[in-house]
């Protein structure tokens, strides 16, 4: 990709470099906003210490976008689901498509699946089906499942409850909601993925006291970028884009909410990311 971004170059007082390698579980850097200037991206991610970033494949084209990326740069690998928002496209062509995706070995989960009766871009029905189908192809291949889930805590459970003695593994990445739900998802040992939501005290308040209800080795760490750029930033970023370089950032947050070191929460969310994907840990 193009490198380019005089306009998009850190300034100094957001280049952080943590004492531990993160790893980034959740990196939408098949959006458009980084065509410009993916080099520098990735410079910007290692300069600040993540060296490992998980590509999200949100449909078809973007799982497979997230796959050549991988196969480019070292250190990012990939995730291959549809999203709940496009369940409606969910037939067995593409069910056909995505087992075959999931053979490749830089695919290292299942997602980004789920459900979201917020929006219902897709029905509930609709969101079901596609969930249950993609839950049986992580049967199949033995992946985990990189799952997103919004409004629908309750369903979400009810159906993974229902799976989890066949699934290998799962996170609920971009966790948001309310003490209740988590404590559903970690009853039934399923990880749980913050992001810059927490360093938000407009939106993300109520998740400060929650992250010390989330055992360490359950607890990973992502962007989720372009979007949710974090507000604890010590200053402004021209454009408003979020990117991995950021992630030290919110690692600082939940530290801080946890009460431990940065480069104890870095370490551990770490080898939770590396046992999960089964990365290599010299990434």
């Amino acid at each position: 990709m193009a490198s380019s971004a005089v306009d998009n170059v850190l300034p100094e007082a957001l280049q952080f470099r943590p004492t531990s390698p993160l790893v980034d579980i959740g990196a939408n850097l098949t959006h458009e906003s980084f065509d410009r200037d993916f080099d520098d991206v990735i410079a910007r991610a290692h300069a600040a210490h993540v060296n490992t970033m998980i590509v999200t494949g949100t449909d078809l084209a973007h799982a497979e976008q997230a796959i050549a990326l991988s196969g480019q740069y070292p250190g990012l690998f990939a995730t291959a689901g549809i999203h709940p928002h496009d369940a409606s496209c969910w037939n067995a062509e593409l069910a056909n498509k995505m087992k075959a995706l999931h053979a490749h070995p830089k695919v290292v989960a299942v997602g980004e699946c789920g459900l979201d009766f917020n929006r219902n871009f897709s029905t509930p029905a609709e969101q079901e089906h596609a969930f249950e189908a993609q839950l049986a192809l992580a049967v199949e291949s033995g992946l985990p499942l990189f799952l997103h889930e919004r409004d629908a805590g309750v369903r979400m459970r009810e159906i993974l409850a229902a799976w989890r003695g066949d699934i290998s593994d799962a996170v609920v990445h971009c966790f948001t909601a309310d003490r209740d739900t988590l404590h559903g998802y970690l009853d039934l040992d399923i990880h749980i993925g913050l992001t810059g939501w927490i360093c938000d005290e407009r939106r993300g308040h109520h998740l400060r006291p929650l992250v010390n209800d989330i055992p360490l080795e359950r607890l990973m760490v992502e962007t989720d970028c372009p979007y949710l750029l974090p507000r604890n930033l010590p200053a402004k970023l021209k454009g408003r884009r979020h990117e991995p370089a950021l992630l030290p950032w919110i690692v600082k947050e939940i530290a801080q909410w946890r009460g431990i070191s940065e480069a104890e929460l870095g370490s551990a969310t770490t080898q939770t990311a590396q046992r999960f994907f089964r990365l290599p840990t010299e990434s």
